[in-house]
């Protein structure tokens, strides 16, 4: 496996290249979008068939499709031929919704937690197909459920459902995903009028004054632990990295590498992304009647954190970051 270069400027996630070598810090950028092209292989979807039916589409997107509509033209629940498998606070939701801008794309609409749940996973693989939404054969199904990336039995049960599955991933620098995760919860609890540990408190050991590693925030962003599970079952060729903090500042070039890492032909254009200055980020335009913003839940302001527990954080994360650089750096060699 190939080591980082210190003196380059491609890394893993991040706004700003950040040296290797530097003692504490964040992820890097990922690679520049150039040298994480897979190679483009001949279209596969043939979207002149959808092109005439593009109200029964706009239905399919939605997750709607009449009794009727399934006989007339033959849809059908398919398992995914992708799944977007974490991680919690990355960005799960936004990439699921981008991609489903694309015409060859069906999305199912819930998070399933098929396989990181004992109960449902008893049910059955057709338990799991029914969950799925209506679509054309030559469509590909994504769903999305972040637990899948941290829960160990997971990458085992999807290698029996389907080895050669695509795999996506989202990343954001991992302190920033800790804190969103933290925010999300202290939200749960003041809307139930139940109080809550500050960050602080729950992400440092108060005995020790080291990083307490049992806070599940802080488990979440050691993503190389847990994508050293998966690459137990899957090569590295099945997985794709996005970079979950150039989804919200420019999100285009993330989605047209998902695009050819899916064998998809290019659809989904800057027509397609509006940036929404009251939001504070991207929201969707599937045609010139039909536009989406995400839930007024993302993009949360997160709370004031110690700067000393930030750095701290930070240097923690640091050797982590540049061991699932080197697994990226392979990955992007794979399928570059």
């Amino acid at each position: 496996m190939p080591s980082p270069d210190p003196q380059s400027t491609c890394g893993l996630v991040g706004q700003t290249p950040i040296n290797p070598q530097a003692p504490c810090g964040g992820l890097q950028p990922i690679c520049p979008i150039e040298s994480r092209l897979p190679p483009h292989e001949p279209e596969q979807i043939p979207l002149r068939t959808l092109q005439f039916k593009r109200g029964l589409l706009h239905e399919l997107r939605k997750g709607n499709a009449t009794k009727d509509q399934i006989r007339l033209h033959n849809l059908v629940q398919q398992l995914p031929r992708a799944i977007i498998i974490g991680v919690r606070k990355g960005g799960t939701r936004a990439l699921l919704e981008m991609l489903n801008l694309h015409p060859a794309v069906v999305k199912a609409s819930q998070e399933i937690h098929f396989f990181d749940n004992d109960q449902n996973y008893a049910r059955g693989i057709d338990w799991y197909r029914e969950k799925m939404p209506f679509s054309f054969p030559h469509q590909i199904t994504i769903e999305k459920s972040p637990a899948y990336f941290i829960t160990e039995e997971v990458p085992e049960r999807i290698f029996k459902m389907n080895s050669s599955i695509k795999l996506l991933i989202i990343v954001r620098e991992p302190t920033t995903r800790a804190v969103s995760d933290y925010t999300q919860v202290l939200e749960g609890k003041e809307r139930k009028n139940k109080t809550y540990h500050k960050f602080e408190k729950l992400a440092i050991d108060s005995n020790t004054c080291e990083v307490n590693t049992k806070y599940k925030a802080v488990r979440t962003s050691i993503y190389t632990k847990h994508l050293e599970r998966w690459l137990k079952y899957f090569p590295v060729e099945q997985f794709h990295i996005v970079d979950g903090d150039r989804l919200i500042t420019d999100p285009l070039p993330e989605l047209q590498l998902v695009e050819r890492f899916l064998n998809l032909p290019s659809r989904i254009s800057q027509y397609n992304l509006y940036f929404n200055a009251t939001r504070g980020f991207y929201c969707l335009r599937f045609n010139i009647v039909f536009n989406k913003c995400l839930a007024g839940s993302k993009g949360r302001i997160h709370p004031e954190v110690d700067p000393s527990v930030v750095s701290k954080l930070q240097r923690f994360f640091h050797p982590f970051n540049q061991k699932f650089y080197q697994i990226t750096v392979s990955l992007a060699v794979e399928n570059g």
